[in-house]
This record gives structure tokens, C-alpha cells and sequence, in this order.
């Protein structure tokens, strides 16, 4: 019997465009490269499918997205080879990598010089990054400029997410916050992370709402209202990611990018408001020019 973690589907290898008109410097502000040089780490909870930066490249395309944030997958640890190589591949790209807490200055450097804008902690899934302490870590990246960008369930982390808004760095979570969306708006942990994006002290990312639930009206019901109250809480700091090639998900059938996007225009009809998160809101926090 192999110990190897489960291999995961391949994305669809046919996006459509979306049916929703892009905005000009339209950002995916969460995706992975899946390809050499790094390997992946013995600690991981899934075995990653090749996907390419040409694949990439064409999903872009087809989505009529100009710029874009790679982000370090669990799968490759600390081994930031593979997202620093995409990233220097394309100018309108950057990298939110994994570090460890005591990983040097001169490589945290080198790192914002190749594209770096943030770091990623991951509290769900199997990685070899070493953090005893956010706040520490925090301290040594508000040197670099950079923010933290957290993979926690949002509802399981108690009074952790209060500690957040003390941090000396932006905090952006993933995925809504990663929580069951049946939880709905008034679970506890939501309500934080609402009062933290109301104050301007967290961003979050309207990405990965297939990870929310089951797939399937109910869940698409729940997401749409976490949408609406993260709306209402500061539109201003909340951005849009693809989350291709959308590894380790709960459901068989790999979603086609193009609805993806999409789904955004439901949660967001007013093209305006599009905008902000597509476009504007990437662009302070990524340090992109203004479109």
C-alpha cells in the first residue's frame, strides 16, 4: 500500500471566456504553477497534477485576465523555485511565497526583488514551513513591505482572529475565510473576519467557493450570501482568484474557469463594483500601476 498522497484531477483543459465583460487590468489574485524545478514535499496532504505555466498562460487568454498572483502551494514547502520562475516570466505577475520564521533577510530581499509581495501561512494542510509565531513573522516581512496571507478556517480559529488586527501587516485570508458557508454569516469566526475587513485591517480573497460546501444549490445560496456581507463590510478590500488548477477539492467534476468568473458578476452585478475587485483593489494591494 503507498503512502503517497492522492493524485489530484487535472483542470479543465478547455476554458471558456466568460460571458461577463473583463475590465482592462483584470487581476487573478490566487493561482499555482504545478511543474519543475521544486518537488513536492514528503508532508503533503495531496500529490498535485502537472499544470504548467503554458496552460496558465492560455487560461489567461481565454479569460482575458492581464495580470496575475501565483501563490506558493503546500505541496512544494518552502521550495519557492517553481512560483519565483513563473513570476519572473511575465511583469504583470507577482508571488506570495512560504517562508519559515528564521528564514534570512538577504533571501526575503531577494525574493521582493524577483516579485514577493507577501508570505503565506498555511494552517490547514501538510507543509515543512516552521512558524511558532505570526507576530514574529509578521515583524520581519513588515520590513519587505509584504502582507500575510492566511489559509485558516476562518471559524475554527477563535481568538486567533483577533490577533490579527494587531499585526504590523496587512492580512489577506483565502477562499471567503475557508468555512463550511452552512455555517452562514453568523457563525462567530465570520463575524470576526467581518469586523476585521470592515476596519481595514484584513483583505479577503472571493476565491475557492467550491470549497465552501457541496456542490449544489444550497451551497451556492450560502456563498452568495457570505458574498454579500463581505461586500457590504468594505468592497474595498476584497479581490478576485481563479484558483486554478484548483487542486484537492471536494468534487469530481473540475470547474471550467470561465463560470468562475462568472459566478463573481452574481455576487457582484454592478460592473463598478466589478471593477474595484478586479482591478483597483489588486492594485493597491499588489502594487500594480493604476489601469
Amino acid at each position: 500500500m503507498s503512502d503517497t498522497p492522492p493524485l489530484c484531477a487535472a483542470p479543465d483543459p478547455s476554458p471558456r471566456a466568460p460571458q461577463v465583460t473583463v475590465p482592462d487590468g483584470a487581476t487573478d489574485c490566487h493561482f499555482h504553477i504545478f511543474d519543475g524545478p521544486s518537488p513536492q514535499i514528503a508532508e503533503r496532504s495531496y500529490t498535485a497534477p502537472p499544470a504548467p505555466l503554458d496552460a496558465f498562460q492560455h487560461l489567461h487568454a481565454t479569460l482575458r485576465i492581464s495580470r496575475s498572483v501565483i501563490v506558493q502551494p503546500s505541496v512544494y514547502g518552502t521550495d519557492n523555485r517553481t512560483t519565483l520562475a513563473a513570476c519572473d516570466s511575465t511583469p504583470q505577475m507577482r508571488a506570495i511565497v512560504v517562508v519559515d520564521e528564521d528564514t534570512p533577510p538577504s533571501t526575503l530581499a531577494a525574493y521582493r526583488k524577483r516579485g514577493a509581495v507577501g508570505c503565506r501561512v498555511n494552517m490547514l494542510f501538510g507543509s515543512n514551513a516552521r512558524i511558532d509565531s505570526l507576530s514574529s513573522l509578521a515583524g520581519r516581512i513588515a520590513d519587505q513591505g509584504w502582507h500575510l496571507q492566511i489559509l485558516g478556517d476562518v471559524s475554527a480559529l477563535g481568538d486567533r482572529m483577533d490577533e490579527f488586527a494587531s499585526l504590523p501587516v496587512p492580512v489577506v485570508f483565502d477562499h471567503f475565510g475557508h468555512l463550511q458557508a452552512i455555517r452562514g454569516i453568523n457563525d462567530p469566526g465570520f463575524r470576526r473576519l467581518l469586523r476585521l475587513l470592515g476596519s481595514g485591517a484584513a483583505w479577503v480573497k472571493l476565491s475557492g467557493a467550491y470549497r465552501l460546501g457541496p456542490a449544489g444549490a444550497q451551497t451556492d445560496r450560502a456563498v452568495a450570501d457570505l458574498a454579500a456581507a463581505l461586500i457590504a463590510a468594505n468592497p474595498d478590500q476584497l479581490v478576485w482568484g481563479s484558483d486554478w488548477p484548483h487542486p484537492a477539492i471536494p468534487q469530481q467534476d473540475m470547474p471550467n474557469d470561465g463560470d468562475l468568473l462568472d459566478a463573481l458578476a452574481g455576487w457582484a452585478p454592478d460592473a463598478a463594483l466589478r471593477r474595484r475587485i478586479l482591478v483597483d483593489n489588486p492594485a493597491r494591494l499588489y502594487g500594480f500601476d493604476a489601469a
